[in-house]
């Protein structure tokens, strides 16, 4: 893994306060624990705040450390230990490309380029217009509908480098987009050329109940001679 650091000073917020819903769901987590215990509460208010900012900035650390009453440090090691958590700006939409194994295997290398042509040549980087960042990432766990790549909370599978620039181009337009696999092809992560196994219909319409008889148990072994026995 690479080292992770905090956004450069110049573009660090002045300041972060969770806003009223945010703050009250906070110390609705806060009070999960018991006394002394606050720190636990520690992953779930930087994913707040991080849902609330796009990125986890150095005063939201300062300011999750004094809800918490811990040393800043030790938020500070949470929030770069965790790749989950964004260390600096992104777009409004954060575009993770998973480039693991089976996705590369599957192109993955063309969503990138992708990305690269459509948003910037550099990942991490925000685009021009402020909409999209992205990213190369470790598995998602969609591998049997690679490539695949995810924003904010949805999946999009199924994917190669013109469905990728669709897209970026339908979200950019503030199109609507569903998420799911992308060719057309399949639903969910069924095979591709449909149900290749245990498609008798007798299986599932209760018309094979009882008509094989269960297999007898197996006799109990026997028991060991004792010595000196014949």
């Amino acid at each position: 893994m690479s080292l992770r650091r905090l956004a450069p000073p110049d573009i660090q917020p002045a300041s972060f306060a969770f806003n009223a819903a945010n703050a009250d769901w906070s110390n609705a987590q806060i009070a999960k624990y018991p006394a002394g215990r606050q720190a636990s509460a520690v992953i779930p208010l930087l994913w707040k705040g991080q849902e609330q900012e796009g990125w986890v900035s150095h005063c939201m650390i300062e300011e999750i450390a004094r809800m918490l009453s811990m040393p800043f440090i030790r938020v500070l090691e949470v929030a770069t230990f965790y790749t989950m958590f964004n260390l600096q700006p992104v777009g409004t939409y954060l575009v993770q490309v998973c480039t693991t194994t089976p996705c590369w295997l599957r192109g993955s290398d063309a969503v990138v380029d992708a990305c690269k042509k459509h948003i910037h040549p550099h990942e991490k980087t925000v685009s021009a217009d402020g909409k999209f960042s992205w990213m190369e990432v470790e598995c998602l766990g969609a591998c049997v509908n690679a490539p695949m790549l995810q924003i904010q909370s949805d999946f999009y599978e199924d994917i190669d480098g013109p469905l990728t620039e669709k897209l970026i181009a339908d979200l950019r337009a503030g199109n609507a987009v569903k998420p799911g696999p992308q060719n057309g092809r399949r639903v969910s992560s069924e095979p591709e050329g449909g149900a290749l196994s245990l498609t008798d219909p007798a299986l599932y319409d209760g018309s094979i109940i009882g008509k094989y008889e269960p297999t007898a148990p197996p006799p109990p072994p026997a028991e060991p001679k004792k010595p000196g026995t014949a």
